[in-house]
C-alpha cells in the first residue's frame, strides 16, 4: 500500500458510500474509525491490514468522513474479540 496519497486519490479510494455508512452506524470514536479503515483496506488490497499497514493520509481523511478525531485510530483494538467480529462483518458485506 502506498503511503503518499493525492486529495483526488483519498476521494476516489477511501470515501465511504451509502452502504458502507450503514455499517458505521453503530459504531462510534476509534470503533468507527478503525473499522471504515479495514473496510475501504480490505476493498482496495483484498486483504486485512495490520496497524501499520494503514496509510496516515488515508487516517487523516477517514477521520474526517466519520467525525472523528484521527488521532483515536491508535486506540482502535488491534486483537480481540471486536476486531474478530469486525473482519466477519466485512467480509459478510463483500459477499455478492
Amino acid at each position: 500500500m502506498k503511503r503518499e496519497w493525492e486529495l483526488e486519490e483519498l476521494i476516489e479510494c477511501w470515501t465511504l458510500d451509502e452502504e458502507e455508512l450503514v455499517l458505521l452506524a453503530n459504531k462510534s470514536g476509534a470503533t468507527r474509525l478503525g473499522f471504515g479503515l479495514m473496510l475501504k483496506f480490505f476493498e482496495l488490497e483484498a486483504r486485512f491490514p495490520r496497524r501499520e499497514d494503514v496509510p496516515r493520509p488515508a487516517v487523516e481523511f477517514m477521520a474526517g468522513q466519520v467525525r472523528v478525531d484521527a488521532e483515536l485510530f491508535a486506540a482502535y483494538d488491534w486483537s480481540g474479540r471486536t476486531i474478530k467480529n469486525h473482519r466477519a462483518q466485512i467480509l459478510r458485506s463483500a459477499e455478492p
